[in-house]
Formats: structure tokens, C-alpha cells, sequence
């Protein structure tokens, strides 16, 4: 009778399992299917997770360093950090435990050479080894301690601020086990700007209208400008277009030269608008068209010998039969294809593959459909900052970042930005490709932007990006509230359900009233590139 009694509540205990079990699952699902709700319904403050309020009260050092020279050379203490890549202008929280590195911002606070500041590399292990070995980036930030506060047990917390790149020469352990290394500050070069003499303006289309073109014809080859003065004429003007230019005019120039040299067939033009170039390859034709057609003086037939030139363009006579330089003939004209005369060779659309501030105009066009971020007119201003905050906040893998952190010249860095952001689409596990997201179900919960970094109560730094919803991920534990990112939520964690790698967070508003009521923090060192 025992044994029966014994069965029938083991059964009954089983089934309990079983149902708790299925109503976590549907709860998983129903919230994977309303996510984060519409802007409309949106109450939390994103300022609130910005402030990272979780580390309790912390102090001003109301200290601001000048920025330093490139090329500098100094040594810091270092902070190496796996699955975080700092950018300039991003904001990273430390929580400092370890003794070692307790010394090291120690050391940070009353260093003379470099007061306040410390260096962050990011720390990744080689996936080529067998064991797994733990390696270091060769280009990581200079770091300004801008808060920080002293716990009962010893612990710091604190608040830094991303400000310059630098290259790591070399690293050690000193005496006292803090971890240093000598660094070089890298120059950043300034933003491209197309050279303003590259194209100029001609006069207004109704001063051309109003006048006849005058339409005599060459005499001789030398007036054609076959000869030796029209040689020394193009000479002189090329030098004088090369003389006006700034030294950031004449570099994007030669890019501009160098990139068609290389290969003007195959050409990424994939940073020029449809529209540029169907108007150019518009106008190309509409005057080839023409030209050909009326064979006026400003027709050149390249592949005849210049002795047959006069026999191609015809006489005086011709021309006059043909009323090319009468009024009738430029009112049949469509002049709006010459508003606009390059002085350059080649054509606008190829400097605006190079121009800092038209990559930076059209980087903040697709982040802002991205993110459904409000105006970013200040950033666009000011392309390279616009590259460290897209870099630092597009959702991809810490590979990527890193990459991008490592990419030297502004310009540069906007266009590979601009590729990721035309390619991203999905959210999917590193380890086996799962697709967890929509590039639609982002949410922005900070004012940092929907990636930012996060230190949890052990001294761990995450940066997650947050999601409205996700799928394909199961929770561990229970809700908990204390140390939460996020004001206002208790966080459980997320696991992948397929590979059973830990994903990230659910965070669940503790309060009604609190919109959205769900939303996912997804660790984006566990994030794979999408490279369909």
C-alpha cells in the first residue's frame, strides 16, 4: 500500500513538471510574439540605463585630459577585457576586484605622465589551438577614468570614457603583478572633403541663351589644339588645379585617381547614389548624342588622323547649313547638362566615394533605419566621430569591431560601416548559426544606443545589444532584481536552445505600468556575423 501511495506521488509530481515546463515554454513564445511593443507604449527612460545606476553612488574626478599627440609613446596600465572592443567617445564600466587590477587604477589616479587614464585591449582566445590560448588586439583605446568610488571590501567601482587609439608596442607584469604596456598614440587623419575647385559652376543658362556662339572654324591643326601651346595649356592648368588644393584636397584626389587607375572597369561603386550615376551616365549620352550628331566644333573623332579633322567637322559653311550657333539651336538644347564643368578628370560621383562628409551623410541615413534614431545633423558634421559611434554600436560580432577599430582613415571606416549595415539582417549564434533575431527587433533601451557595455556584480564586462523579441532561446533560474542593467527589471538568464550557449538576458518589468514589459539583452560576443 506504501509502494502504491509512493508511485502515484511520484506520478503526480512528474506531471506538475511537465506542466511547469510547458507553461515556461508558452510564456517564452507569447513574449517572443508581443516584444517590446510600439514606441507609443514606450515608458522607461533610456537615460536611466546610461547612467549605470547599479554600481550605487559614485565620484566625479571632474578631471578632463587634453588629448595627447599622435605618434605619443607612453606606458599605462592596461585593462585586457574579453568580448568588449572600446571605441572613442563609448562609455565603459569597470567593476574592479581582482587586487592586481585594484593597483592599476591605483596607480592610474596619480600617475603623472598620463593622470586618469588607463589603456583597454580587447582579450580573445585563438580558436585555431587546441588549447585555447588567450591572445591580445594590437590596437586597442586610451581610457579616461571619469567616475569611481571605493567599496567597504575593497572593491572600485568605475566609470570610463573611451578617447584615443593606440597601438600596443609591448606588455608586461611588473613587480606588483599590474598588468602594463607601452603604447603609440595613433594620428587620425582629418575628414575628405571634395576639392571645392574640382567643379566649378558656369554662368546661369539664360546669360547662354541670350548669346550667339561664335563658330569659326579652326584653320589649322595647331588652332585645334594638337600642337605644342595646347600641351603646355593643359600642363599649366593641371598644375594650377593641383596648386589650389589643401593637403586633405589633394589626398582624396589621388584617391580618387588611384581607385579608377587600378581598375576603372571593376570599380566599387557601391558607395555612389543610383541617382549621381544615372545622371552621369545621362549626360554622358545626351552629349555624345548631340555632338555626334551635329559634328559641331566641339566634336572630336579621336580615332581619325588629325589631317582628315577638318573633312569631320566640316566647314563654315556646313556649320552654318546645319544653324549650329543660332539661337533656335541652343533653344532645342538641353543645357542643364553643362550646369555643372569638372575641372578634374574624372567625374563627381567618383570623389563622393571618398568624401567623408557624403559617406557620413548616408551612414547616418541607414543607421537611423536601423535604430530609429532622431536627428544625427551633429555627427554628420563631424564624420569621424560619426565612424567611432556607429562602430561601437552596430550590432555584429567583436571580430568585426575590432576590425573596424583598426581601420585607419575615416573615410575608409565609414565604407566598410555602410557594407555592414546594406548586409546585416539577421541576429544568429556564434557557435551554430541559429538565427535568434530580425535586424526589425531592435530596441534602443539606452541613450548609448542599442549595444552598450555592462558590468556585472562579479566584475565581468558585457556588451549586449537589446532585442524586442527574440526566438529560439530558453531560460535558466528565476527573475532576479537585484543588480539589474536596468532599472525597473529583473533579469533571467537566456541560454541558446539548440547549443545551450549562454546568450544573454531576458529582462521582465517588475511593474504594469512599465513599458515595454519585455526585452532581450543578447551578449554580442556570442553573436555571429551573417554572411548569406
Amino acid at each position: 500500500m506504501d509502494d502504491v501511495t509512493i508511485l502515484e506521488a511520484e506520478r503526480h509530481r512528474i506531471q506538475e513538471l511537465e506542466f511547469e515546463e510547458l507553461h515556461i515554454e508558452e510564456e517564452v513564445g507569447g513574449r517572443d510574439a508581443t516584444g517590446a511593443g510600439s514606441s507609443d507604449d514606450f515608458t522607461f527612460n533610456p537615460f536611466l540605463a546610461s547612467l549605470h545606476t547599479y554600481l550605487g553612488e559614485v565620484e566625479d574626478t571632474h578631471h578632463r585630459l587634453a588629448f595627447l599627440d599622435g605618434g605619443a609613446v607612453l606606458n599605462l596600465p592596461l585593462f585586457f577585457l574579453e568580448g568588449v572592443v572600446l571605441f572613442p567617445e563609448a562609455t565603459l564600466p569597470l567593476r574592479v576586484v581582482q587586487p592586481n587590477f585594484i593597483s592599476a587604477v591605483e596607480r592610474a589616479l596619480v600617475q603623472v605622465e598620463s593622470p586618469y587614464i588607463v589603456g583597454v585591449v580587447r582579450a580573445y582566445r585563438d580558436s585555431d589551438s587546441d588549447n585555447r590560448q588567450l591572445r591580445f588586439a594590437t590596437v586597442g583605446t586610451t581610457a579616461e577614468i571619469r567616475q569611481y568610488r571605493r567599496l567597504e571590501d575593497g572593491s572600485l567601482n568605475v566609470v570610463t570614457r573611451g578617447q584615443q587609439r593606440f597601438h600596443l608596442k609591448r606588455h608586461w607584469i611588473d613587480v606588483e603583478g599590474m598588468p602594463f604596456g607601452e603604447v603609440q598614440i595613433i594620428h587620425e587623419d582629418i575628414p575628405l572633403r571634395t576639392p571645392k575647385d574640382a567643379f566649378g559652376k558656369l554662368p546661369p543658362l539664360s546669360n547662354l541663351r541670350s548669346h550667339r556662339l561664335s563658330c569659326v572654324p579652326p584653320s589649322n591643326s595647331s588652332s585645334l589644339g594638337y600642337g605644342h601651346n595646347n600641351s603646355d595649356s593643359d600642363t599649366n592648368l593641371e598644375e594650377s588645379f593641383d596648386s589650389a588644393l589643401s593637403s586633405a584636397g589633394m589626398r582624396i584626389h589621388q584617391s580618387a585617381l588611384n581607385s579608377c587607375y587600378y581598375g576603372y572597369n571593376a570599380m566599387d561603386e557601391s558607395t555612389s547614389s543610383d541617382d549621381d550615376m544615372l545622371m552621369s551616365q545621362t549626360e554622358m549620352r545626351s552629349t555624345r548624342s548631340h555632338l555626334s550628331e551635329s559634328k559641331g566644333p566641339l566634336y572630336l573623332d579621336t580615332g581619325k588622323n588629325v589631317d582628315n579633322t577638318t573633312s569631320e567637322i566640316g566647314t563654315s559653311s556646313d556649320l552654318a547649313k546645319k544653324g549650329v550657333g543660332s539661337k533656335s539651336f541652343w533653344k532645342n538644347t538641353d543645357l542643364n547638362q553643362f550646369h555643372k564643368a569638372p575641372r578634374a578628370f574624372w567625374p563627381h560621383w567618383v570623389y563622393r566615394m571618398y568624401d567623408s562628409y557624403c559617406l557620413a551623410e548616408r551612414a547616418a541615413d541607414m543607421w537611423k533605419q536601423v535604430v530609429g534614431a532622431p536627428s544625427m545633423d551633429g555627427l554628420v558634421r563631424k564624420p569621424d566621430l560619426l565612424s567611432f559611434y556607429i562602430a561601437s554600436k552596430i550590432p555584429v560580432s567583436e571580430e568585426t569591431r575590432q576590425e573596424l577599430l583598426e581601420i585607419d582613415g575615416i573615410s575608409y571606416r565609414l565604407r566598410r560601416e555602410i557594407g555592414l549595415l546594406e548586409s546585416f539582417d539577421v541576429v544568429q549564434c556564434k557557435t551554430c548559426k541559429t538565427v535568434i533575431a530580425q535586424r526589425s527587433d531592435m530596441v534602443v533601451m539606452s541613450t548609448e544606443g542599442p549595444l552598450g557595455a555592462y558590468v556585472n556584480s562579479h566584475g565581468y564586462v558585457h556588451e549586449i545589444m537589446t532585442l524586442q523579441k527574440a526566438n529560439g532561446l530558453a531560460l535558466i533560474g528565476r527573475a532576479i532584481v537585484e543588480y539589474s542593467w536596468f532599472p525597473g527589471y529583473a533579469w533571467t538568464i537566456a541560454e541558446c536552445a539548440s547549443c545551450e550557449t549562454q546568450m544573454g538576458w531576458l529582462f521582465t518589468a517588475t511593474k504594469k505600468k512599465l513599458k515595454p514589459q519585455s526585452f532581450w539583452g543578447i551578449r554580442s560576443s556570442q553573436v555571429g556575423d551573417d554572411t548569406r
